[in-house]
C-alpha cells in the first residue's frame, strides 16, 4: 500500500506512476480541494482531506498495520509461541522466515511530496510502525525527532536525480498510454508565453495558491502568451 502526502505536481505524478505499476491500494492526501480533484483523476483508490481524516486511517481494514509498541511485542511473543509448538528448533524457522521476508510486518510506503518544514516529523508521529517514508525536497532547514523514528523503526529514504534509462522508460510509458499525465497538465502556452509560464509557477503568490497550476505545457504551435487553464 502507498500513501501520497501532498498532491502538487510531484504528488500527482507519484500517484499516476503507482497506479501504472499496479500498486493495490493508493491513498492520496491534500488540504486543497482542487488538488484532490486532480489526484482523483490520476486514479488513487482513496482521496483524503487531512483536515478531516487521517490518510493513515483511511485504508480501513486494508491497512492492518502494527501501530503501537505493545502490539509489536505481542506479535513477537505470539509468533514465538506458535513456532515453539513445531518439532524443530524455533530459531531456525525464524531465520529462514526472515530470509524470505515472511517476518516483515505489514507496512505502508509513504511518499512525502510537500517539501515544507515540519511535514516529515508529522508523518513520523502519525505513521504506523515500520513505515517506509520516501522523503521529498525541502529547500529549508527542517527538524525531526529521531527518538520517535527509532521507537517506530521508521525507514527514511532519500532520492535524487534521474538516470537516462528512467527518462527513456518514462517517455515510453507516456507514449504507450500506460500512464495518463493529462490530469497533471493544468495550463498551456505557446513560445511567446514561456516567460509568463515560469512567472506563474515561480511567483510566491501563485505557489501559495494550490488552485492555480500543476504543470504548464509549452506548445510551439500555439500563439497563447498567458498560461490559461486547460478547462477554460
Amino acid at each position: 500500500m502507498a500513501i501520497v502526502i501532498g498532491c502538487g505536481p510531484v504528488g500527482l505524478a507519484t500517484v499516476a506512476m503507482l497506479k501504472a505499476r499496479g500498486v493495490n491500494t493508493i491513498v492520496a492526501s491534500d488540504f486543497s480541494s482542487r488538488r484532490r480533484e486532480l489526484a482523483q483523476a490520476c486514479g488513487p483508490d482513496i482521496v483524503v482531506d487531512p483536515g478531516a481524516d487521517s490518510p493513515f486511517d483511511a485504508a480501513g481494514d486494508q491497512g492492518c498495520w502494527v501501530t503501537t509498541i505493545p502490539d509489536l511485542v505481542r506479535l513477537g511473543v505470539g509468533t514465538t509461541e506458535k513456532l515453539q509448538r513445531l518439532p524443530v528448533p524455533w530459531p531456525h524457522i525464524w531465520r529462514v522466515a526472515e530470509k524470505v521476508g515472511a517476518t516483515n510486518a505489514k507496512r505502508p510506503v509513504i511518499f512525502e511530496c510537500v517539501g515544507v518544514p515540519g511535514v516529515i516529523d508529522g508523518i513520523i508521529a502519525s505513521a504506523p510502525l515500520m513505515s517506509r517514508v520516501v522523503v521529498g525536497v525541502c529547500m529549508e532547514p527542517d527538524t525531526i525527532r529521531p527518538v520517535m523514528a527509532i521507537n517506530k523503526e521508521i525507514d527514511l529514504r532519500f532520492v535524487v536525480g534521474y538516470t537516462p534509462l528512467e527518462f527513456r522508460d518514462t517517455l515510453h510509458v507516456l507514449a504507450e498510454g500506460k500512464v495518463d499525465a493529462t490530469p497533471v497538465i493544468t495550463g498551456t502556452v505557446g513560445l511567446p508565453g514561456v516567460e509568463a509560464a515560469f512567472d506563474a509557477l515561480a511567483d510566491p503568490e501563485a505557489l501559495a495558491d494550490p488552485e492555480a497550476h500543476a504543470k504548464i505545457i509549452i506548445d510551439p504551435r500555439s500563439p497563447v502568451a498567458e498560461p490559461m487553464p486547460i478547462d477554460q
